[in-house]
């Protein structure tokens, strides 16, 4: 199957690289159209049906994210491109989406259009780009939802809904409020350093923790946490002072 694919990029030399890199190192995929501001690349994008968007973060005027409020019902796989990681990189990786980093690796390239090429789900898409956005129009840093890649598909959770992340090899488990867990194919250290902002804290090698859902800190037998759901969960010896210090701040 020939992937269409738009490039959505300001600058001309950036644009004429990623375009020579497709056609030449990537295998069934055609270029249909490109655009270079905000306003062009709504118009190209409600004439053109791609199956992928290159859409480069910083535009001028304007920034890519306004592209896609723009879009009514956006239909399509989307490769973000940038030369800074900001902020907006964490809300990118909440929703599962992927993003290259300039000057852009051929290797990382091939790889990013290989799992849009298997992922091709028109209306996992459409949930991964309006959780991006509605993560993205909060005034502060706290994201609102997370998607989650499990082996049945993508499942778009409330932050609020994570009680505790669990390591299970190299997979983790989300311990969920009503809801049965989900086993992801990540690692806990992944998940860590994006949930850092949002309140939630690695107390023990295998435990990640939602603080807003700590019930009581047990002292006795090495000390532990109850959590909401009553499950008790161990504490690292060195993360006991830490952990005290945080929930008295709460």
């Amino acid at each position: 199957m020939t992937l269409k694919v738009v490039i959505v990029e300001d600058e001309k030399h950036s644009r004429e690289t990623l375009k020579k890199l497709l056609e030449e190192f990537c295998e069934d995929v055609k270029i249909i159209a490109t655009a270079s501001s905000v306003n062009e690349a709504v118009k190209v994008l409600s004439v053109f049906s791609p199956d992928i968007v290159f859409l480069d973060i910083e535009l001028q005027p304007g920034v890519g994210f306004d592209v896609l409020n723009q879009i009514k019902e956006p239909n399509f796989e989307i490769i973000f491109t940038t030369a800074f990681e900001k902020y907006a990189i964490k809300a990118i990786k909440f929703s599962s989406l992927d993003y290259l980093l300039k000057p852009i690796d051929l290797d990382e390239l091939q790889q990013a259009i290989e799992k849009a090429r298997n992922r091709l789900d028109k209306s996992v898409s459409r949930q991964q780009i309006e959780t991006l956005i509605q993560n993205l129009s909060q005034e502060n840093p706290r994201q609102e939802k997370i998607c989650l890649a499990t082996t049945s598909g993508m499942e778009f959770i409330s932050i609020e809904d994570i009680i505790v992340c669990k390591a299970d090899g190299s997979y983790t488990s989300f311990i969920l409020k009503n809801k049965n867990p989900l086993l992801v194919s990540k690692h806990l250290k992944e998940y860590e350093n994006l949930l850092a902002d949002q309140q939630f804290m690695r107390v023990h090698n295998s435990y990640l923790i939602n603080l807003k859902e700590v019930k009581k800190y047990i002292k006795s037998d090495g000390g532990y946490i109850i959590m909401s759901n009553d499950m008790h969960v161990s504490i690292s010896p060195r993360k006991k002072e830490e952990l005290i210090g945080v929930m008295k701040r709460l």
